[in-house]
């Protein structure tokens, strides 16, 4: 039993973190298209502010064993190459 709550809040974890990762990525899509380009200070800045948040809350999660840090460097480094794709379309546009 006390297992099986760990296993789901492991999931819900991952899964919420997932999520955030997923925003961030529309945020700057939506930015992206809409707003303002890649080398503009206010892109940089939600960029760097929603990351930092992220890379935070992945810390916690993994400190509270609800994560291993492997997941937690992987949502990022996931994020960091569809965030990059994003950034090189945008350019090539």
């Amino acid at each position: 039993m006390l297992s099986d709550v760990a296993v789901d809040s492991r999931e819900k974890a991952y899964a919420l973190l997932k999520a955030d990762a997923d925003k961030i990525l529309q945020l700057i899509k939506v930015q992206m298209d809409n707003l303002t380009m890649p080398q503009c200070p206010l892109y940089e800045e939600v960029l760097d502010t929603q990351m930092f948040g992220l890379s935070r809350e992945i810390h916690f999660a993994a400190r509270l064993d609800l994560i291993s840090e492997e997941e937690g460097r992987a949502i990022l480094d996931n994020l960091e190459k569809q965030l990059n794709v994003l950034h090189e379309a945008a350019q090539n546009s």
